[in-house]
């Protein structure tokens, strides 16, 4: 625990690097496209349970698996966004199954030690392009719905984009009180 304490204020934070494709603002709302490369991520999955009763949680065991609880017991640092994909209904509401992810610092992409607790998996997953919402504030369940209606409403129903999930995204320690980023991305289908 005191391993990712410590590597939550003292780790070096690398955020995911991405390619911007464009700015767009629509109807007063400014979102990006953007371009990501395929990494490792390290994964846990959860069914059953809503968002804010299980996020925190999932996170906390990442946070501890990269924080020094693999195989080596080494704190590898932080790399930013932790992502939560979800699935959400056609209502709106996110259904009871989620998956949340960090990826791989750089420094350990190629080798990623292995994780102790037996539900995180490391994940290779593809390249790709997302549209991304950038809001403040603490996020839960609420208020990512709210930016994931705003970004719908915005890309209108012809962008393409996947509708059957969507990413919640935050950058920031829980104990950062002010100035939190979070974003809401949606994948673009390829073509």
């Amino acid at each position: 625990m005191f391993g990712m304490i410590k590597n939550s204020l003292f780790g070096n934070t690398e955020e995911t690097e991405y390619k911007l494709l464009s700015s767009e603002t629509k109807d007063g709302v400014s979102y990006e496209v953007r371009r990501y490369d395929a990494a490792k991520y390290a994964t846990i999955p959860s069914e059953g349970r809503t968002f804010d009763q299980v996020s925190w949680e999932l996170v906390r065991k990442l946070l501890m698996y990269i924080g020094g609880s693999n195989e080596h017991g080494e704190a590898m640092g932080i790399a930013a966004p932790i992502t939560i994909t979800v699935y959400p209904r056609d209502d709106g509401v996110m259904s009871r199954r989620l998956v949340v992810a960090i990826r791989i610092p750089s420094l350990y992409q190629k080798s990623p030690p292995a994780p102790t607790d037996s539900a995180i998996r490391i994940e290779d997953r593809p390249g790709m392009t997302v549209y991304a919402l950038q809001f403040g504030g603490y996020a839960g369940e609420s208020e990512y719905r709210a930016e994931a209606l705003r970004l719908t409403r915005t890309l209108g129903e012809t962008a393409p984009f996947q509708r059957k999930q969507y990413f919640c995204c935050s950058y920031d320690s829980p104990i950062k009180p002010y100035g939190r980023r979070n974003e809401v991305w949606f994948l673009q289908e390829e073509p």
